[in-house]
């Protein structure tokens, strides 16, 4: 059952200059809180949360080689290869024309940003987390892939993350989607001839792409708690399932 008091949470283990963006909405989506900081940060807050679904931008589990069993029949040696260095839920996305990284199949072999990630997951499991969808726990947890939400959100594959119009069209998908954020449109209302000559772009009005990521995630983690018709998960539950916030993913994006 869902609290009245329940919050949805969004993080993002891939920021630079700290190990964790986080962010957090009510069941209203009002953005509650979106900062950055290190484990025992994050740890603290989430924990510091009555009831709390959790939205994590990184795998769950290492690869299992569970797409190079399925698909040995039928693919010869060097595809076999190829297949092998993705979990099941990233050979479908990458089926789909999403573009997205393989985990490896040991923590030692995988990158620092989702070794962050496993020991996060363990941790939020001590705290009494439960795989989502748990019946009836308040504090659930799942992964998702920011990539791949903002790809099934807009249709197709958005524009480069960093650039400025990438940002601008991530922030506009979630603050139609009814996120209660900065409205982006804001950005072009600010630009003036004066200032633009002045290299005085209002900046300030957009999120980083380490904070959009966590957005999305934290809004990934309210639809599937409060709609959870309007979210789909792919892949196998062995290695990690990847939920987005989609009813049914297109054949290509």
């Amino acid at each position: 059952m869902l609290l009245y008091n329940s919050t949805f949470i969004g993080i993002d283990p891939t920021s630079g200059h700290k190990s964790f963006t986080y962010a957090m909405l009510d069941r209203d989506l009002n953005l509650l809180a979106l900062a950055a900081g290190e484990m025992e940060d994050v740890i603290a807050f989430v924990g510091g949360q009555r009831s709390a679904t959790v939205a994590v931008n990184a795998p769950a589990g290492v690869n299992l080689r569970l797409v190079r069993e399925r698909l040995k029949k039928s693919l010869p040696a060097p595809h076999q290869i190829r297949t092998g260095e993705f979990r099941v839920a990233e050979f479908e996305l990458r089926e789909r024309g999403i573009s997205v990284s393989g985990t490896p199949a040991s923590t030692a072999k995988s990158p620092e940003w989702m070794q962050l990630g496993f020991e996060l997951y363990r941790k939020l499991e001590k705290l009494g987390f439960r795989k989502y969808p748990a019946e009836n726990e308040p504090c659930q947890i799942m992964e998702t892939h920011p990539h791949a939400c903002f790809c099934v959100m807009a249709g197709s594959v958005p524009l480069s993350k960093p650039s400025l119009e990438g940002k601008l069209q991530r922030q506009l998908i979630l603050y139609e989607h009814g996120l209660r954020i900065k409205d982006p449109m804001e950005f072009f209302e600010e630009i003036t001839r004066y200032k633009m000559t002045k290299g005085l772009w209002p900046i300030q009005l957009l999120y980083l792409p380490e904070q959009l990521d966590a957005l999305v995630a934290a809004y990934v983690a309210f639809l599937a708690v409060t709609k959870p018709w309007h979210v789909c998960s792919i892949g196998d539950q062995l290695e990690g399932l990847i939920v987005l916030p989609v009813k049914e993913l297109k054949e290509k994006y």
